[in-house]
């Protein structure tokens, strides 16, 4: 039996010639379109302007692999996370994260990472899949419907810093951005959506020559490769120096500054060199330093610095003229702060 495709894959343009193709009008793209973005439908049967021999062949031919939010767990702070279950059985998670100002959805780019920073529960998985474009924005369908319905707030942030690294599945992240960003699709400001990378030199270049209009963060966490190559196999490849001029790069193009996200570990970067080696780098480009707790996994190598030492690297980056804070982490008691997601549900485990 031939397998069905997935109807979500094609474009605007691919789904009129289909419909051309088996002698429909032009229109109907537009109508299944917005039906399967906008309105989010998750069989044919909801498409209700179309006549039902029309949904009964588009059912016949396509799939809509929609995401199921198989567990919901709430936090003490409110935070919410979610085991997403993928179409072929795999798991990923994503966060709602509730502050007094904002709601951010918090997504996955791959069904575990290749990337083994050593302190991410994340990067001690092994790396199954990129996720499909669809997938990433049904996470934040989800957590838009959660905000509504548990904080009767709409979604107004989205980070992609959870699982994975959003750089390597580059086309299905930029793709899910674009729908989200659409008048077609969730039509959110592209100022709202932060893409996170640990730092492939490369691909910061890529995002600059493609005019991206989303905000860029990097997982830094030392500007001393002597530090961060032990703690970051990624920097072997991408040494500091090269994400210096990368970072130029983006600057140049875009105008737009760059976030640094840094965890500060006793006996790994809390000595006086390591925050000067931070202040000389945060003035190659305009940024802003979110000093992140940690948020502890099963590797007893790391443990978080003392806050006397927070306080120092956050003097020493003012005193440069650099913004900087302290990031408090939430949701840590159901494991979906930072660097936690690590499917501990072992929903992973289960198939249909």
């Amino acid at each position: 039996m031939e397998q069905k495709r997935d109807i979500r894959a094609l474009t605007r343009d691919q789904l009129k010639e289909y419909f051309e193709s088996i002698g429909e009008p032009a229109f109907r793209a537009t109508q299944v379109f917005e039906w399967l973005w906008k309105k989010g439908a998750k069989s044919f049967e909801d498409m209700t302007n179309l006549s039902l021999s029309l949904r009964e062949k588009m059912q016949q031919e396509f799939v809509i692999n929609h995401i199921r939010v198989d567990e919901m767990q709430r936090s003490n702070d409110g935070t919410i996370k979610n085991a997403v279950r993928l179409y072929d059985g795999k798991v990923v998670e994503s966060v709602l994260i509730p502050t007094e100002k904002r709601i951010t959805a918090c997504v996955s780019s791959q069904v575990g990472c290749s990337l083994d920073c050593h302190f991410c529960a994340t990067g001690q998985l092994k790396r199954m899949r990129n996720l499909n474009a669809d997938e990433i924005y049904d996470q934040v369908v989800a957590v838009m419907n959660e905000a509504e319905n548990f904080f009767d707030r709409p979604l107004t942030n989205i980070v992609f810093m959870g699982m994975g690294e959003p750089l390597m599945n580059y086309k299905n992240v930029l793709d899910a951005i674009e729908k989200i960003t659409s008048p077609e699709g969730l039509n959110m400001a592209p100022r709202r959506i932060t893409v996170s990378t640990v730092g492939l030199a490369k691909m910061i270049k890529k995002l600059a020559d493609d005019e991206v209009k989303f905000n860029l963060a990097l997982s830094l966490h030392s500007a001393r490769d002597v530090v961060r190559d032990t703690i970051m196999p990624i920097n072997l490849k991408n040494p500091v120096a090269d994400l210096a001029e990368a970072l130029k790069y983006w600057y140049q193009k875009t105008k737009k500054r760059v976030t640094y996200e840094y965890v500060v570990w006793k006996g790994v970067n809390d000595q006086p060199e390591d925050i000067a080696a931070l202040v000389k780098f945060c003035n190659h480009i305009p940024c802003k330093v979110n000093l992140i707790e940690y948020n502890p996994t099963d590797d007893e190598r790391f443990v978080k610095a003392s806050e006397e030492i927070y306080n120092q690297y956050v003097n020493e980056l003012e005193k440069a003229g650099i913004v900087a804070k302290i990031r408090r982490s939430r949701g840590k008691d159901i494991d979906a702060a930072c660097g936690q997601l690590a499917n501990k549900n072992e929903l992973t485990t289960v198939s249909e």
